[in-house]
């Protein structure tokens, strides 16, 4: 087993990795729209929120020597489901045309009072 991280996503904010590879499969922890850089929240509005997160995927995907079509499935979480259009628009921009599986669930809150979070399951073989 492997564990994976990469400055291009924020550091953990909690006792956990960014990613493990196991047998071929890496699994990233839950990316919430924290700048890299900065470790701040990119903004209040859920479409910005977003796409850092998806930003922030990207770039443990890369760091795993992957891309983001080899994305088996994620799960998503809302702080509010009547933002599920917004996110979902600004999560498909950030793959071409093949989608992974995905659940979408609404929870009572998200780290650091984040609106948007996402993990995935990626085969990094395929």
């Amino acid at each position: 087993m492997i564990t994976l991280a990469t400055d291009k996503a924020p550091a953990a904010v909690g006792p956990y990795s960014q990613a493990k590879v196991y047998q071929g499969i890496l699994y990233t922890s839950g990316q919430i729209p924290l700048v890299p850089e900065t470790g701040e929240m990119v903004s209040e509005d859920v479409r910005e929120q977003t796409q850092q997160v998806m930003q922030n995927l990207r770039a443990i995907v890369e760091a795993a020597g992957a891309n983001m079509g080899q994305i088996i499935k994620t799960t998503c979480y809302l702080a509010d489901i009547n933002d599920f259009a917004v996110f979902n628009q600004a999560y498909a921009e950030a793959f071409d045309e093949v989608f992974p599986a995905r659940s979408c669930f609404e929870v009572a809150n998200l780290p650091l009072g984040a609106k948007v979070e996402v993990e995935a399951i990626v085969a990094l073989d395929g």
